[in-house]
C-alpha cells in the first residue's frame, strides 16, 4: 500500500513558476512509476507527466512539454513537478499517482493522492 500526499500548489501569475511535491509512504517507492495528472473545472482529468521507476524515462503531455519537468528523489520518497512559464490554462487540481507501469493511461495507476490546487491568474 502506498499513500501519496501532494503539496506546493497555490496562486501564481501567468509566466510564473511553482514546484509541486508528492511525498509517498512505503519502502518500495523506487519500484513505482510516478505520474502527475490534472483536472480543471468542468473537464475530465488528464495526463500531465510520468516518470519511470528507475527515473530514466519520462513522458509529457504536449501541452506542458518544454515547460514542466518531472523528477524524483528516491531517498526522500518524493516526486516533483517543476512548472515554469505557467498559463491560465494550467489552472487545475493536480494529482500524483503511483503504479507499476510506465504509462500515460490514468486507470493503470494504483494509488492516488488527494490533489493540490494550482491557480494561474492572467
Amino acid at each position: 500500500q502506498v499513500q501519496l500526499v501532494e503539496s506546493g500548489g497555490g496562486l501564481v501569475q501567468a509566466g510564473g513558476s511553482l514546484r509541486l511535491s508528492c511525498a509517498a509512504s512505503g519502502r518500495t517507492f523506487n519500484r513505482y512509476a510516478m505520474g502527475w495528472f490534472r483536472q480543471a473545472p468542468g473537464k475530465e482529468r488528464e495526463f500531465v507527466a510520468t516518470l519511470g521507476g528507475n527515473g530514466g524515462v519520462t513522458s509529457y503531455a504536449d501541452s506542458v512539454k518544454g515547460r514542466f519537468t518531472i523528477s524524483r528523489d528516491d531517498a526522500k520518497n518524493t516526486v516533483y513537478l517543476q512548472m515554469n512559464s505557467l498559463k491560465p490554462d494550467d489552472t487545475a487540481l493536480y494529482y500524483c499517482a503511483a503504479g507499476y507501469r510506465f504509462t500515460r493511461v490514468e486507470n493503470a495507476y494504483d494509488y492516488w493522492g488527494q490533489g493540490t490546487q494550482v491557480t494561474v491568474s492572467s
